[in-house]
């Protein structure tokens, strides 16, 4: 195979010339993951958009909602990678060289984001920032995650891209191939011991794996597609948080099982998000439980409890009366401005 090819030979695709990067004007280098990545980040917050528009809320509290999101998810995603690869990043700053350490934390052009870390971070700014605004989380939480797991389906397939994220050898219906030439590529850490024997064996330039990135984004859109089924029969506020946990931490448990570039706990053999996937079950399990109980006993808390149209429609009549008494007091403060810079202005006409 060439360097650039993948395959998935025993359903008869042969991609070639599959590409990792491209050059943009001939002179800026654009990675086909972060192509990707943004996609997934518009489309998700294009769904999002639609739902907030159909719960009512204030447009532009959620747009700073969404940047606020992606920014601080970026960053989450990135910090989780580091704390749970940190031999990839230690050795500069062991040997004195800390500039050069700082730099690598921060270059994500090399790769090396998790998910999960993203996740977590979504849901600290949710609260923060549903907090400082006086809106309820949890129904922004059921706005936001269809559009998470519709923007995680499509970035895994940066992952196709990248040649990364494939799982251990198989040669099932769905086996992948990827040529690995001089691991410019396919990490060689990522290839595990059977993988190799395999090539040597058959004396391929190749490796044959399970492409776990597929089998999640295939995984995570069917995920999205309950959700947005279900949205409209959800028995509380933040249901379909839960439901998101669950769905998502089932999937990533067995799929991260199979895959070769684990993220491991510190000093274990465990990888760190099989065990966040079993936290998220739980956390689906109890938190549905809970609700449920505490409905069919009439002591659900108010914030949970699912709004009438009227509700919402009254709701969003309180937020257009709030925001058009904000903007009169921010006209009434700039035209005070105005007066008082007018009035401290020397008559041009005095002398």
């Amino acid at each position: 195979m060439n360097i650039t090819d993948i395959s998935f030979p025993h359903i008869g695709i042969y991609l070639k010339n599959v590409p990792f990067r491209f050059n943009l004007f001939g002179k800026f280098e654009i990675a086909m993951y972060g192509i990707t990545f943004a996609i997934g980040v518009v489309l998700g917050i294009f769904v999002a958009s639609k739902l907030c528009k159909e719960e009512m809320q204030d447009e532009d509290t959620f747009w700073t909602f969404a940047l606020c999101e992606v920014l601080f998810s970026l960053m989450g995603a990135r910090i989780y990678y580091i704390i749970f690869s940190w031999w990839r990043f230690k050795t500069p700053f062991i040997e004195g060289r800390i500039w050069e350490g700082i730099l690598g934390l921060i270059n994500l052009r090399k790769g090396g984001i998790a998910i999960y870390g993203a996740v977590i971070a979504a849901f600290i700014v949710l609260f923060i920032f549903c907090k400082k605004k006086k809106v309820n989380p949890f129904i922004y939480g059921d706005i936001a995650i269809p559009g998470l797991i519709l923007g995680q389906a499509i970035g895994r397939w940066g992952n196709f891209f990248n040649r990364e994220v494939f799982g251990e050898y198989t040669d099932s219906f769905l086996a992948m191939r990827i040529p690995i030439g001089n691991y410019e590529y396919v990490r060689a850490e990522d290839i595990s011991e059977l993988q190799r024997a395999k090539m040597v064996e058959a004396g391929v330039n190749y490796i044959q794996a399970h492409p776990t990135f597929l089998y999640e984004s295939v995984w995570n859109f069917a995920v999205f597609v309950i959700l947005m089924l279900y949205r409209k029969h959800k028995k509380f506020n933040g249901e379909l948080c839960l439901l998101y946990f669950a769905g998502y931490g089932i999937g990533r448990l067995w799929i991260e099982g199979i895959r070769t570039d684990q993220l491991k706990l510190p000093g274990t053999s465990i990888p760190v998000s099989q065990v966040v996937a079993i936290v998220l079950i739980l956390i689906a399990v109890v938190g549905e439980s809970l609700a449920r109980v505490n409905l069919k006993k009439g002591t659900l808390p108010k914030m949970l409890m699912v709004r009438t149209a009227e509700e919402k429609a009254a709701e969003a009549e309180n937020i257009k009366k709030a925001a058009a008494e904000k903007k009169a007091k921010k006209d009434a403060e700039r035209q005070h401005v105005e007066y008082v810079i007018e009035a401290s202005d020397p008559d041009e006409d005095d002398e």
